[in-house]
Formats: C-alpha cells, sequence, structure tokens
C-alpha cells in the first residue's frame, strides 16, 4: 500500500468494485492480513429522504485516534486520522467475544486481552488468530451510516 492519501475517485472505484463484485467466501479474511472498510463519499450516500438504512452515528462522537464501539450493530467505528473514518465487525476473531472499548489506539476486547489497531483492524496483540473483518459505512456530511 502506499502513503498517498486516498482520493474521492479511489473510494468511489472501489465501492464500486465491491458493489458488483462476486458474494463472499463465507470464511473472513483467512489469514491474518487486514482489511479496510469501505468510505463512500455524500455523492453515493442514499438520499434522507429515502428508505435507506438509519444514521448510525454523527462524524463528531468518534474520537481522532479512537473510535467507537456499538454493541447492538456489533460494529465498531474508527477515526484513526482527522476525517478518516472505518468500521469493523465488533465480534472479536479469537472466541466471539464482543469488543467493548476503544482506547490508546487499539479496540480492545475484555474476555482474553485481544487488541486490534483503529487504524486497520489489524491484531496488535493476541490471543485473536487475524484481523477483525471490515464492515461498510457511508460518510454523508456529519452522518455515518452502516449499510
Amino acid at each position: 500500500m502506499t502513503s498517498r492519501p486516498t482520493t474521492r475517485r479511489t473510494v468511489l472505484f472501489a465501492s464500486a468494485a465491491l458493489t458488483t463484485g462476486c458474494g463472499s467466501d463465507g470464511g473472513g479474511d483467512g489469514g491474518t492480513g487486514t482489511s479496510a472498510s469501505t468510505v463512500t463519499s455524500p455523492a453515493t450516500a442514499p438520499s434522507a429522504a429515502g428508505s435507506g438504512p438509519a444514521p448510525l452515528a454523527r462524524t463528531s462522537q468518534i474520537p481522532v485516534g479512537g473510535g467507537m464501539v456499538f454493541p447492538e450493530e456489533k460494529v465498531v467505528v474508527t477515526q484513526p486520522t482527522a476525517g478518516e473514518f472505518k468500521a469493523f465487525s465488533a465480534i472479536c476473531t479469537h472466541q466471539g467475544c464482543t469488543v467493548n472499548k476503544v482506547a490508546d489506539g487499539t479496540i480492545d476486547c475484555p474476555c482474553h486481552g485481544s487488541k486490534y489497531r483503529v487504524a486497520d483492524g489489524s491484531v496488535a496483540a493476541g490471543p485473536a488468530p487475524r484481523a477483525l473483518p471490515a464492515e461498510r459505512i457511508i460518510v454523508s456530511g456529519e452522518t455515518i451510516t452502516l449499510t
């Protein structure tokens, strides 16, 4: 991966590729690789008048360098750097516990101490065997919606 910032064109292209690709194989990422969530631009977000999903959070609720766990939706949303939002499953890849907090740059599981990085969901401390799977979100203005 390069250190260049992600452009709107790249995000839109990736979003289009994901929505037209094949279905899941149901096996997770199959290894220790990391995942990145899809964040689409306001141009592709569903209209407020439509029957799309309800907003999950406001961007101002997600601290820079941290995140917020939404246990009911089984998702964690992070903001690794200002204006960059990521979403991951809140289910620990070790034994299926729900992560319960985001602190000091990691997403933490209370059951056995696994920690995941807020930037990409990769394992920062075991016993988790693999990264948290990415979840798809839409950031439209100040609203974050789980898709």
